[in-house]
């Protein structure tokens, strides 16, 4: 009986071996389906190809080649006829320069597939396409080339036009050769366009036969495949339905969505058997997969989950979700703390940017608590005159020891922060050597676990450096942070010290300008005094004339700036001159000299002595507005500012050119 048994089950047709033998029908069904398909497809292709790339392009391209040729002879003709016509002339030179290069090289690829073995039992072997079409290259060469010579290069302009012989000759030209030559390129043109016809009525042809012939096999073989499918479909269900109805209701309702209760089920030793395993499993995997589904929208990304095997997708794919949920969880945490504190410290600078002690000691004490440090310290460079050596300087401090740091100076390449500072780039030390910095509080002090050292720099320019210490260690996005901040630092920072600049330039610039004008008051008191010795050198006329004819009310004055432009000059010296004031203010010096003399090396030298500070003195032939000579006898005076600068030339001149006559 058992023999019996074990005999039944060996030789049984299984439900895999009757699925397997159905699909083995369809698979080979379906295959020499598609190896007929591939075939005819193929051909259809092909022909599709060839069509496409060749044949309908080919045909295209000879039409365009006729009506190009149609046109180069109206244009040519209208450029004999028409003087007046310019459009048609550029197009004629548009035609022969680019677009009969382009269509050439367009016809020329083309040609390359003209022999083909597609193709080439349309072609005579006497009658190539490729021949003919190099022979109508070759004449429309010719042609064009006897255009260019013949019509554009000898009708020009309006004198060639004029020339009865020359428009002669272009004419006949017209009659003679481009009349005749279009006419035979186009009678070769329109037997190739044929023959392309020709060709492309083939390939259509062929493709329409092709394709019909695919529909009939397709119809044919599909309606066997469909017959053979639903006789093995049929077999399948009476074989198949009723051991596996006991198991619809558990698969109807996992469709649903429902988790059904475990029940005391036996399941037979078959197919069907696995499969009421398998499903039972299954309920019980997604059981536990809803859970930790659960616990994961709940946020509880270290909930425990095993998936049921190493190809559990559900159970793997809900892992990586997790784990990407938690690390995206994370970096937005990161972000978050990033942002804020982009925006918690850009308030601190905006409303701190005029006071450098108040915006350092806000600066420091802030990034401290937000990095959840222990201390911290910025320094600032100090500002130096290029002979003295740089230094940087404690700014203010966080939890620092004040006592001994308060005063501290650093230098370039001193210490770490002085590293920092030369090389511009961020230290960060997480092995602290004994006794390097120390941490205090009420309880004691003890060593730091890590130290950063930021350079505050922004467009390559160290402002300064924040150093930080803490028990902990400062993360990547944390030191990311830092250096974030540390260029809006140094920007505010670099702005404060240009408003403080600019304040200490405006008070000196004030000081100046109270300065130059004591320096004028005083130049006042010595024109004054100058005026006072005239009067007394009137008064002693009678001892030397020639030197009353000199100082008797004659004395001009004019004031110049450092670069030679008229700021003033008072009435004498308008009336010597013939200008008035609103003549001559803001024109420069050379306005009275001869225009020989203004560009003279001489004259450079002697505005760039006085530029320099030097007085100049002695005869000087000017010229009145009327262009009339007048000889002086002029002091040249440079007034300086206190850094030595010059800011005014004042000029005093004496009329002497009766002297001169």
């Amino acid at each position: 009986m058992e023999k019996n048994t074990n005999s039944r089950f060996k030789f049984r047709l299984t439900i895999g071996n009757k699925i397997f033998g159905g699909f083995t029908i369809l698979i080979l069904l379906f295959a020499i389906n598609a190896f007929i398909i591939f075939i005819t497809v193929n051909t259809i292709d092909k022909q599709v190809a060839l069509s496409s790339q060749v044949v309908n392009p080919s045909k295209d391209a000879v039409n365009e080649f006729v009506t190009l040729v149609h046109r180069t002879r109206m244009l040519t003709t209208n450029w004999v006829f028409l003087q007046a016509n310019e459009d048609d002339k550029k197009a004629l030179q548009y035609i022969f320069k680019y677009e009969y290069k382009s269509l050439r090289e367009r016809i020329d690829k083309l040609m390359v597939n003209w022999d083909a073995d597609s193709l080439t039992s349309t072609f005579k072997k006497d009658s190539s396409q490729k021949v003919m079409m190099s022979k109508v290259f070759r004449k429309y060469d010719s042609l064009k080339k006897s255009a260019e010579d013949n019509v554009i290069n000898a009708l020009k302009s309006f004198d060639d036009y004029e020339d009865a012989t020359t428009k002669l000759l272009a004419q006949d030209f017209i009659d003679q050769i481009v009349i005749p030559e279009s006419n035979k390129i186009n009678t070769i043109l329109a037997f190739i366009k044929k023959k392309q016809e020709e060709l492309a009525e083939k390939s259509t042809a062929t493709l329409v036969s092709s394709t019909g012939r695919l529909t009939i096999i397709t119809i044919a073989l599909g309606a066997i495949i469909i017959a053979i499918g639903f006789l093995s479909a049929f077999f399948l269900v009476r074989t198949i339905t009723k051991p596996i109805n006991y198991i619809k209701d558990v698969v109807v309702k996992l469709g649903r969505g429902e988790l059904v209760e475990d029940k005391d089920t036996k399941f037979s030793n078959d197919e069907i058997g696995e499969m009421a395993i398998a499903t039972d499993s299954l309920v019980n995997g997604l059981k536990a997969t809803t859970v930790f589904a659960e616990s994961i929208g709940n946020g509880k990304y270290d909930s425990e989950f095993s998936p049921l095997s190493d190809h559990d997708v559900l159970g793997n794919a809900l892992l990586n979700m997790r784990g990407n949920l938690a690390r995206v969880a994370e970096e937005d945490k990161k972000r978050n703390w990033t942002t804020e504190g982009l925006a918690k410290f850009g308030e601190i600078l905006r409303s701190n940017n005029s006071d450098i002690e108040k915006l350092t000691d806000e600066i420091i004490g802030n990034l401290v608590k937000y990095l959840k440090a222990n201390q911290g310290a910025l320094y600032i460079v100090d500002d130096t005159s290029d002979t003295e050596e740089k230094t940087m300087s404690m700014a203010s401090c966080y939890a620092w020891d004040k006592k001994k740091y308060v005063n501290q100076k650093v230098h370039v390449g001193e210490g770490l922060t002085g590293q920092a500072w030369q090389e511009g780039d961020v230290i960060y030390l997480t092995d602290i050597p004994n006794n390097f910095i120390r941490i205090t509080s009420g309880l004691g002090d003890a060593n730091p676990n890590a130290i950063l050292i930021v350079p505050l720099k922004v467009n390559d320019q160290i402002f300064g450096v924040v150093e930080l210490a803490s028990f902990g260690s400062f993360k990547d996005f944390e030191i990311d942070f830092v250096k974030r901040i540390a260029e809006s630092i140094a920007s505010t920072i670099s702005s404060v010290k240009v408003n403080a600049r600019t304040q200490r330039l405006l008070g000196e610039s004030q000081q100046m300008t109270e300065e130059m004008r004591a320096q004028e008051e005083e130049m006042r008191q010595n024109m004054e005094e100058l005026q006072a010795t005239q009067e007394e050198m009137q008064r002693s006329q009678l001892e030397s004339s020639a030197a009353m004819d000199v100082m008797n009310n004659s004395t001009c004055m004019i004031d110049y700036d450092a670069e030679g432009n008229i700021i003033s000059a008072n009435s004498n010296f308008l009336k010597l001159f013939g200008f008035s004031l609103d003549e001559i203010k803001g024109e420069h010096h050379k306005i009275f000299l001869h225009r020989d003399d203004r560009s003279t090396e001489a004259y450079r030298r002697f505005w760039k002595d006085l530029s320099s500070g030097k007085s100049q003195r002695g005869e000087f032939r000017m010229q009145s507005k009327f262009g009339k000579d007048i000889w002086a006898f002029a002091q040249y005076s440079p007034i300086q500012n206190r850094d030595g600068n010059v800011v005014k030339v004042t000029e005093i001149i004496f009329d002497i050119s009766k002297y001169k006559s």
